[in-house]
This record gives structure tokens, sequence and C-alpha cells, in this order.
């Protein structure tokens, strides 16, 4: 397919999404957008960039604006799907991962505009920065013991009591300014804390990334409706 680029450096008519994907979203059981929005690196004519895709069916116009365009909102314009789906994509050549990111959009009303975080994004800047970073998740699981014997563990006749914690919050390193700990660090106190009350499961909210720890990831569901969040 002929790839068009625009004066302002992004490439358009490159997609993620086939006529089914817009049929699922239409009706609303399009379960899997995570592969299709958002940002995700790709090879396109030999050209190594990355791809964008955010739904805001009332925004006017939409720009990519990061740290590798100086955060300029005229450099990298997106074009609005066709079909009527309220989708906006493009093609950047030479973003690759760890790019920071964020769109600039530009509402049908009253010309408001503002920068958002991507709803998509696979990874986050550290509060209390707020950009969404370019993140390849290619990962090797190492799983296989555990996943051969799961329904040892899982049951359905088996009693069950479910521990939920914040990440986040569980615990902390006050000698270090009071951080979270990492999920390394967390796993064995957590597993002998869980062991000792008589939890048989553990849950974590959220596993996603979100900007503002004190949400305890509650608060962050982003909605980009009428090009406004």
């Amino acid at each position: 397919m002929h790839k068009s680029e625009d004066s302002k450096g992004a490439m358009h008519e490159v997609t993620c999404f086939t006529d089914y994907d817009i049929h699922l979203f239409r009706e609303g059981n399009h379960f899997r957008l995570f592969d299709k929005l958002g940002s995700r690196l790709m090879t396109v004519d030999g050209i190594e960039g990355t791809y964008f895709a955010v739904w805001a069916p009332n925004a006017k116009r939409i720009s990519v604006i990061g740290d590798f365009n100086n955060w300029d909102a005229d450099a990298h314009h997106l074009n609005t799907r066709r079909d009527g789906s309220g989708i906006w994509e493009g093609f950047i050549p030479g973003v690759g991962q760890y790019s920071i990111y964020k769109y600039h959009i530009v509402s049908r009303h009253k010309k408001y505009s503002v920068n958002k975080g991507d709803p998509f994004a696979f990874h986050w800047e550290t509060p209390p920065k707020t950009g969404a970073i370019v993140w390849d998740i290619t990962y090797e699981w190492g799983d296989t013991g555990w996943m051969k014997n799961r329904h040892k563990y899982n049951n359905h006749k088996a009693p069950i009591s479910i521990y939920e914690l914040h990440p986040g919050s569980w615990r902390t390193v006050p000698e270090d300014g009071g951080r979270p700990l990492s999920y390394r660090e967390m796993a064995e106190p957590l597993t002998g804390y869980v062991r000792e009350m008589g939890f048989t499961h553990v849950e974590l909210m959220p596993v996603m990334e979100h900007p503002f720890s004190g949400s305890w990831g509650y608060g962050y569901i982003v909605l980009l409706d009428q090009g406004l969040a």
C-alpha cells in the first residue's frame, strides 16, 4: 500500500485496524483494543518508527508532541479515519522506544485545546511527570512450570481467600524518602504475610501504569469523548 506523508513528517494510510476491527469497535465488542490503540513500534517500508492511534470523535485536530519534536504541536499531525469511527492515527518515522509523548488535541468546541496522555500507553514517566512513553512490550515468559501446574492451585472446588493490596502504598522505605517497594523487594515479605494470615490469593491493584499514585489506579479511567478528557 502506498504510504502518504504530510508536510509535517507523519506518514498516513498506515493502520493497525481492519474493517472487522472497526465493526467490533462500533458495536462495543472489541476486547483487544490494546493491540490497536496507543503507540506501537513498527517498520514501514524499511523505515523504523512508531504508529500512534487514539479515539477522539469530536476532535478537530490531533498531533503527537514529545521529546522527539521539541513538543511542537505543528510537527506531527494525525489523520482521522474516513470511516467515521473517530479514530486518529499516523506513523512517525524515527520515533523509537523510550520516546516521551502526549497528544495535543484541538476540540471542535470553541477551539479548546489540551495536551493529554495516552489512555492506552504501556509505560509512563514517574510522577509528578505525566508523559507517556513508547515501549516495546515484547517479553519472553519463563512461567512454563507454573502454567503446567496452575490447575492444582486454582481448583474451583478449593477454598479461596483474596488479599487485595495497592503495591504503591502497602509498604514504604522511610530511609529512602518513603518510596514504595519494588516488585522484587515486595515478593518475600508479602508472601510471608499472606501465608501467615491464611490468604490463598493476592490481588494487586492496579498492575497497569497510572500517573497519580494516590488514586490507587481507581481514578485513571481516561475518556477522550468529544476530544476532551
